[in-house]
């Protein structure tokens, strides 16, 4: 599909286009890959009574009162209903007084908004209206339901993308027919307008299972074109054992585990054999994944090349820049000369840097995604480490190569993959798993709590604040969504602000801050200036901030075991015990028995199994869960069986046809292509 200007769709003008930016949505191709987050679905009217506290849902009732609308700065209109059992329900609107010429007393309507308790009274706040003929062909309908920035309505996202669906050709498909027969897989144009308007349940799955099957499809195609010419290139680094590095290790303040002890032996092993290295490390947060990536960088350095480490945020990279010279001083490495290289570094500082790598003057280079910047040129680079590979795109570790020969690849990951989804995601790699925790580490203690717990939470966050601690809180948006239950980054913020003593400093953290602002904040964080950080999963992937001690998880039912698991690992990372409180928004008891997994276990592939086994068709459409790959909508804990049908599939495509050379494999080469270089771009 070209890429075109969203003022070429109907009603989009340049106001409407610039908020759409703010989502990362910058022509129609993208609008049209921006998927719904979750679905409306308008249910059969119900009686007063059987509604709970802040739930969705329609009533079926006569106007029993006028509407009457209080004049002010926002005008507040009201009206009550009596349902068919008699029972009254009160009825708020702001700012639509026009109404009063549909919401007359005696009419026959279906209202459809959330139920509040106000006063001892049940109010529907901003119902939706419908004439019970109008509700009837609604019906079991699914509404799409995006994700939001201020001034831009669901219903305006909703209108464009239809507009878009309805005036563009159709996109050809790309999957050969007798791939998509044997996997049942719907067509490519089908899925594309029943992800966004699905008709039923049934649509929406059918077109959901297509799209998750391309991106992994794509996902692992790239990985194993990687894999196919990174085998075909010699090890022009040969290195050798060298006694630093068993020096490193003994002198460290700590004794390594035995399962590091294995693992750094698997890599050592890599090092200084006749081939090139290329091995995922998968290790808990908290394992000891860093002094290992360390080591690695130390054998490079001695044997005569250089080592980058690329980080998925600034914050981290410093953090692991300032963590690595630290070791280099204590341990005296006078064959380690270590750089950092980020985005933020002023023009001349760059250009110095430049030098310092491109002399090799500098052999540990650490950084973000600046080290793959064009600019950047290196005299040996051998070994390449990227720390949470899931964070960037395939392209990535293999464009630090690009500029000599192939470099040793070691890749760190604390996302607890199962290992048979591991092998079929990181084909092209080698896998080791520390699965052992520092002795010295204190288990997290854990608790899942309904929301009447939150004053007692609060008391206890303020408690641990005194003694000199720090928190996060989680909330599962930005801000406040059309139609999506949920706490909210921005507004929660400000009520802890209000509810917490003034000296105690509390900051937002969100994934749509521009770099230097979240840098700002994290900094500040890891100082202490901040002593609540209130974010979004932007944490996931954090620093080591070893004061923080208490993680409290709004709307936990919104989150995946694993993404949980995740998160909870920014704390205890000190010596002081830490506490994780699960705050569950609803009271399904199903929601219950999956998060008391986590209160049980603090082991990251015991809980994604689990997560894998009680994942049900109900999961599918919440938040994001596994970390960002390359995949909008694909999951890689619950979408597993179709992960593995992709594996196969893109095993016998690359059997028959090694390089998508075949007619028959003409349009999915050309989608790969642009697939390789869409993700190229790194996703921070």
């Amino acid at each position: 599909m070209e890429r075109k200007s969203l003022q070429t769709i109907k009603g989009v003008g340049e106001k409407t286009e610039k908020l759409f930016a703010k989502l990362h949505i910058g022509c129609t191709e993208e609008l049209m890959h921006y998927y719904p987050r979750a679905y409306d679905a308008y249910e059969a009217p119900i009686l007063v009574k059987e509604i709970q506290e802040g739930q969705k849902a329609a009533v079926l009732g006569r106007v029993c009162t006028g509407l009457s609308t209080k004049p002010g700065k926002i005008q507040v209109s009201t009206a009550a209903i009596l349902d068919e059992s008699g029972e009254k329900l009160l009825l708020t609107w702001f700012n639509m007084p026009f109404l009063r010429s549909t919401v007359k007393k005696g009419a026959l309507f279906v209202f459809r908004g959330t139920i509040k308790e106000h006063r001892g009274r049940r109010t529907m706040e901003q119902p939706e209206i419908f004439t019970p003929g109008d509700y009837e062909q609604a019906l079991h309908h699914l509404r799409p339901i995006y994700g939001l920035t201020q001034g831009l309505t669901n219903k305006a996202v909703a209108k464009a993308i239809r507009q878009l669906l309805a005036d563009r050709e159709l996109t050809g498909e790309y999957l050969p027919e007798e791939l998509r027969e044997r996997y049942e897989l719907a067509d490519y144009n089908f899925a594309l307008t029943a992800i966004h308007f699905p008709e039923n349940m049934e649509q929406l799955v059918i077109a959901r299972r297509r799209l998750v099957f391309d991106e992994f499809l794509l996902f692992i195609l790239a990985i194993r074109q990687m894999k196919t010419s990174t085998e075909k290139a010699a090890n022009a680094y040969p290195m050798e054992k060298v006694w630093t590095t068993e020096e490193v290790m003994e002198n460290l303040p700590y004794a390594l585990t035995g399962a590091q002890k294995r693992v750094w032996l698997d890599m050592e092993k890599d090092l200084t054999s006749q081939g090139l290295m290329s091995r995922l490390v998968q290790g808990d947060v908290g394992s000891g994944k860093t002094i290992l990536a360390f080591l690695a960088m130390i054998l490079t350095a001695e044997n005569g090349y250089q080592a980058a480490l690329m980080a998925p945020t600034e914050v981290l990279a410093r953090q692991h820049y300032e963590g690595f010279s630290a070791l280099v001083r204590e341990q005296g490495l006078f064959n380690c000369h270590p750089v950092l290289l980020t985005g933020s570094h002023t023009p001349k500082e760059k250009r110095e840097r430049y030098e310092q790598i491109r002399s090799g003057a500098c052999n540990i280079i650490i950084g973000t995604h600046a080290l793959i910047q064009e600019a950047v040129s290196y005299q040996k680079l051998a070994l390449v480490i990227t720390d949470e590979q899931h964070r960037f795109g395939v392209r990535q570790r293999e464009a630090l190569g690009a500029q000599g020969a192939p470099p040793h690849v070691l890749v760190m990951s604390a996302t607890p993959i199962p290992r048979t989804l591991a092998i079929i995601l990181y084909g092209d790699l080698d896998i080791s798993v520390i699965d052992e925790l520092p002795a010295k580490r204190l288990p997290i203690k854990n608790c899942v709590v309904d929301i009447s717990y939150r004053p007692k939470a609060y008391r206890f966050m303020e408690k641990e604040i005194a003694a000199g601690r720090q928190v996060y809180v989680i909330c599962p948006m930005v801000e406040e969504s059309e139609g999506m239950e949920g706490e909210n980054v921005l507004d929660y913020t400000k009520k802890l602000q209000d509810i917490f003593p003034k000296e105690i400093q509390i900051a937002a953290l969100h994934g749509r801050m521009k770099p230097k602002e979240k840098n700002r904040i994290m900094e500040d964080f890891l100082t202490g200036k901040i002593q609540i950080l209130v974010s979004t999963t932007v944490v996931e992937v954090g620093v080591n901030v070893p004061n923080a001690t208490v993680m409290l998880v709004e709307s936990a039912q919104r989150f995946g075991l694993a993404q949980l698991h995740q998160l909870r690992g920014r704390v205890g990372r000190g010596e002081h015990q830490s506490y994780c409180i699960f705050m569950q928004g609803n009271a399904d008891q199903k929601v219950s028995r999956r998060l008391e997994i986590l209160k049980k276990s603090n082991d990251g592939f015991y809980i994604a199994g689990e997560d894998l086994k009680l994942r049900g068709p109900g999961d599918l459409f919440g938040v994001r869960q596994s970390g960002d790959l390359e995949l909008s909508l694909a999951d890689i804990y619950q979408d597993a069986d179709i992960l593995k049908l992709a594996g196969s599939g893109a095993g016998e495509i690359l059997a028959l046809d090694g390089n998508l050379s075949l007619p028959q494999h003409q349009g999915l080469r050309e989608r790969l292509f642009r697939y390789q270089g869409e993700t190229a771009t790194p996703g921070l």
